[in-house]
């Protein structure tokens, strides 16, 4: 069997540690991209590939680099089409996460140790399905199996949130399910669909967007409204981090010039970006939110792509900017005026991984542990070697003892296996340093590092 009970632990106080400490941890993922209506509804699923592949770009990246064609991907194939294609993919995928993921995810929900391959997918289409058409995997289920404690959704800033409402009103949904506020929208000034936001925005919250200053005061009333329906986060997804301090005052007329639909220079977009993102940043303070600062995306490079699939669809890579000065300028700034809130930032490009952790070393803050935190190998990161080197930068630049954990930032029910996978290499990790004499040989006082970065930090943090 591949994916056995000491998969990936390689020595006894690895299996220790991962036994008697971390396995039956409950889940906080306190960042993904799941579909609140399917929570609400407890979707069923028809098929294997309904659930498995759809809207799964790390599964298309893949697929695409294995020579697979695109109708086979996320065209007009039938599901079994689809699901053959991956299943004469997925040989070829060793030493990539996806080939873990995959049989973790087919043991840990379906009770399939069967490796995926070509020979195989008759098999295994057929028992997932049966599985499925029975009912017996719902997503209401798949949340009750992986000990899902709670769980964030990813929310546009317009969105009325009636899912979660819906949710929170039902007493026989166990997992803790809550809103992020999703901030991309408010920044993305330069975009072609800045002026329609506006108008969204305008419409959900009574106010006439007239100037930059009733801008702001929509984008509060908006995470007011969010507060209300029990939001705690928000996220930003950042492809270049940049922040030049100005005041209001001082973007009046830039705004004004994006009312008339007039195009900005750079340092005009840097500038009103920069205003935004401090106003945000202190609105989220006021609120005791945690602010998560997802950096580094280049997205649709592939302009063929774009045009013909859309975004999102497996065509984003990393950039290699340098933000050091600008991400200190901004914390700095929201630090002086004591709005700076509890910060997640991630990063893409992993070389920047020591850089963040000193900077947010520069506004930890007395009484709350971990205030400021480097967050786990995410996207490109979220592999053996991702998350070993950004666990290794913490501990060696700031303290692995306050790191709240994993995440799946993924849009499939099925990805809380990935928790699993983090915590097995946690444990491995931990174990090396025992071994190599660096850290005590005492399980107790590493049990407790495990549990608290398995769980118990996230659930202090976002409380």
């Amino acid at each position: 069997m591949f994916i056995h009970e000491n998969f990936m632990l390689q020595n006894e106080y690895a299996k220790t540690l991962y036994h008697e400490y971390a396995k039956t941890m409950p889940i906080y993922d306190f960042h993904s991209h799941l579909d609140p209506e399917s929570i609400a509804n407890d979707k069923a699923y028809e098929t294997i590939t309904e659930l498995w592949l759809g809207d799964d770009h790390y599964k298309w990246r893949a697929m695409r680099a294995c020579g697979i064609e695109e109708r086979l991907v996320t065209g007009s194939a039938s599901d079994k089409e689809k699901f053959f294609a991956w299943a004469r993919t997925v040989p070829q995928l060793l030493g990539n996460p996806l080939y873990h993921w995959t049989h973790m995810e087919l043991t840990h929900t379906f009770g399939i140790s069967t490796l995926l391959s070509e020979e195989t997918a008759e098999s295994i289409w057929e028992e997932t399905n049966r599985q499925l058409q029975e009912k017996k995997v719902t997503v209401r289920s798949l949340l009750k199996q992986a000990n899902v404690h709670t769980l964030c959704t990813t929310d546009q800033i317009n969105d009325s949130l009636a899912e979660h409402v819906r949710i929170a009103q039902d007493e026989t949904i166990e997992t803790q399910v809550l809103p992020t506020f999703r901030a991309d929208a408010a920044l993305q000034v330069d975009g072609n669909s800045f002026r329609e936001f506006l108008n969204q925005l305008e419409n959900v919250t009574g106010i006439e967007i007239r100037n930059l200053s009733s801008y702001l005061q929509a984008l509060t009333n908006r995470i007011d409204y969010f507060h209300e329906r029990g939001c705690r986060a928000s996220d930003h997804g950042i492809g270049q981090f940049r922040f030049e301090k100005a005041t209001v005052q001082q973007g009046e007329e830039i705004f004004n010039q994006l009312l008339q639909q007039k195009r900005l220079n750079e340092y005009e977009i840097i500038r009103i970006q920069s205003i935004i993102l401090e106003h945000l940043g202190k609105a989220y303070a006021d609120k005791g939110w945690v602010m998560q600062l997802h950096i580094g995306p280049l997205r649709n490079n592939n302009r063929a792509a774009f045009n013909t699939i859309g975004p999102d669809s497996g065509f984003d890579s990393i950039r290699d900017d340098s933000y050091a000065v600008s991400l200190n300028r901004f914390l700095n700034e929201l630090e002086q005026s004591d709005k700076l809130p509890k910060t997640i930032c991630f990063n893409l490009d992993w070389t920047k991984n020591e850089m963040i952790a000193s900077t947010l070393g520069n506004f930890q803050k007395e009484g709350l542990p971990g205030k400021m935190q480097l967050g786990s190998g995410w996207w490109y990161n979220d592999t053996k070697e991702g998350m070993r080197r950004q666990m290794i930068s913490l501990a060696s630049v700031g303290v692995l003892h306050h790191f709240v954990g994993m995440l799946t930032d993924s849009r499939s029910f099925l990805s809380f296996a990935r928790h699993d996978y983090f915590r097995r290499i946690l444990c491995q990790l931990i174990s090396e340093w025992i071994e190599d004499g660096e850290i005590p040989a005492e399980m107790p006082q590493a049990g407790k590092l495990i549990q608290a970065i398995s769980f118990k930090n996230a659930e202090r943090y976002f409380e």
